[in-house]
């Protein structure tokens, strides 16, 4: 069974569905609700154990309510939190979501203060248990430190590169897989054009860029060519946690040695098949239901 760490934050999403995403101040009604976790690092390791990984979550949650439910919601889809760590008298993550009736959103997280970010507590892990670990940039020096101690132990890296205000460059270093979202790309580069950006991110790693763009699919460098996966045509319902369902899978491609293409085609599957439920846990399929949508494209 591949073995996976998922690195990073999780949190409580609080979503609502409305019609049309506000474009001004004002009061406005949802239509539905839900409240579900959340989180880059967290929902790619649901992901993962979705399609048979063997998941470990690494992070960080307060001793409240939210935290208490984020680790059962997590451990319910078969993802371990035993190297979780619990502050005491600390807050939890929580995030706002608006969702229009084309499954597009707008995000508001909160992090919560109380998190400390060191992470120098991680060296007490032996990460040489697992084949891929993955880690969003949300929480930097934990990405660092697991990245760091990965690599000494030779276990391949994949950098979840979304947009964050802190500078990643030393993450996408230490990675041998940095997979951006295009805000993430574009704000690390300072380059529009995903092409170029990919190009000038390039630069700060020997391993392999890829960059994620919504419906556009998937971009990525091979041999310095640049290779385009078209995004899957699906009934797009919500899109919120699509980025961090493709991050899980490729990880999962990623252990059983498949890199590249096919790894990227499988992901893209995997992260099209959530957007068709609510939620960015719902709608996640496993790994035969994948392989069966993936068969109708030949």
């Amino acid at each position: 069974m591949i073995r996976i760490a998922c690195v990073g934050i999780t949190v409580m999403d609080r979503i609502y569905y409305v019609g049309d995403l506000p474009t001004e101040g004002g009061k406005y009604v949802a239509n539905n609700y839900r409240e579900v976790g959340g989180g880059p690092a967290a929902t790619a390791a649901v992901a993962a154990a979705r399609l048979g990984a063997q998941v470990d979550f690494i992070g960080r949650v307060g001793d409240d309510d939210i935290g208490i439910s984020l680790l059962h919601e997590l451990e319910s889809f078969g993802v371990s939190t035993r190297y979780t760590q619990r502050f005491t008298q600390a807050r939890s993550s929580q995030s706002a979501i608006v969702v229009d009736a084309q499954g597009e959103r707008i995000i508001v997280n909160y992090p919560s203060p109380d998190l400390m970010a060191d992470a120098s507590w991680l060296d007490a892990i032996d990460f040489s248990q697992w084949d891929v670990v993955l880690a969003d940039v949300r929480w930097h020096e934990g990405t660092k430190k697991a990245f760091t101690l990965a690599r000494q132990a030779g276990v391949t890296t994949i950098l979840d590169g979304d947009i964050t205000p802190q500078d990643i460059a030393e993450l996408v270093t230490l990675s041998d897989h940095a997979v951006f979202s295009a805000p993430g790309l574009r704000r690390m580069t300072g380059e529009q054009s995903l092409p170029l950006a990919l190009e000038k991110s390039k630069m700060l790693t020997n391993g392999q860029v890829y960059v994620t763009d919504g419906s556009e699919g998937c971009f990525w460098l091979e041999n310095q060519n640049l290779m385009h996966q078209p995004g899957f045509t699906v009934n797009v319902v919500d899109t919120t946690g699509a980025g961090d369902v493709f991050h899980g899978a490729y990880a999962f491609s990623l252990g059983h040695g498949e890199a590249g293409r096919e790894g990227i085609r499988f992901a893209s599957a995997v992260a099209a098949l959530k957007c068709t439920r609510p939620g960015g846990r719902a709608g996640i399929p496993d790994r035969d239901q994948t392989c069966s949508f993936l068969s109708l494209y030949g």
